[in-house]
């Protein structure tokens, strides 16, 4: 099982590296922009993970595999931009919760490795499955959509949160893999085509 969470990571991190592409794009961005956007997309939450639990060097300096997807993602948006099939719009996102899904439990299940508590398993699921999206979206000058009201970081806690205490129940860990990474995922994808969100806090000054 080991090697398929592998393969899915790999893939996880193309479709975030193709997120901070499409972003740097949109920003009119140079091709080492590009490539900064789709790292800090792809590695930044695992990377501020690794650096907080104390796993040193962090795992894409370990494993250049990594670097190498990410490369050949921007490589291929580059390429494929200017020349795009028309992509239904839901592939994206869809992808995006997928990897977000998955990475949160990679996350959580790293932490517990590492002897860490299942709350704080939580909080780094949570940062490695968002953490690369609020850099780029603070390099990009926008408020991070997980500040904002829609429902993203709530799947990725509630997605911890299972396997953390699937675990504790004594459920095997596969089965608490897929539980959690189940949970996440259909919370995400409901908000997506329901357009869920939390409410706002709107604090209005009265004027006198």
């Amino acid at each position: 099982m080991n090697h398929w969470i592998y393969f899915f990571d790999l893939c996880g991190t193309a479709v975030f590296a193709l997120s901070g592409a499409l972003a740097a794009g949109r920003h009119r961005m140079d091709p080492f922009g590009v490539i900064v956007l789709a790292s800090v997309t792809a590695v930044g939450g695992g990377s501020i993970r690794d650096a907080l639990i104390g796993a040193t060097p962090v795992f894409w300096i370990r494993d250049p595999n990594y670097i190498i997807v990410i490369l050949a993602t921007v490589v291929a948006c580059l390429l494929l931009v200017r020349r795009p099939r028309k992509m239904p719009e839901y592939v994206l996102p869809v992808a995006d919760a997928l990897g977000l899904a998955l990475f949160t439990v990679i996350g959580a299940e790293k932490a517990l490795n590492m002897g860490l508590s299942g709350m704080i398993a939580v909080v780094m699921g949570l940062i490695t499955g968002v953490g690369g999206g609020i850099i780029r979206d603070l390099l990009c000058r926008q408020i991070p959509m997980v500040l904002r009201t829609e429902i993203y970081a709530t799947a990725s806690i509630i997605g911890g949160i299972g396997y953390t205490v699937s675990l504790a129940c004594g459920m095997g860990e596969k089965t608490a893999l897929f539980l959690a990474m189940a949970s996440a995922l259909i919370i995400r994808l409901c908000a997506i085509k329901w357009h869920l969100s939390l409410p706002a806090f709107d604090l209005k000054t009265k004027r006198e």
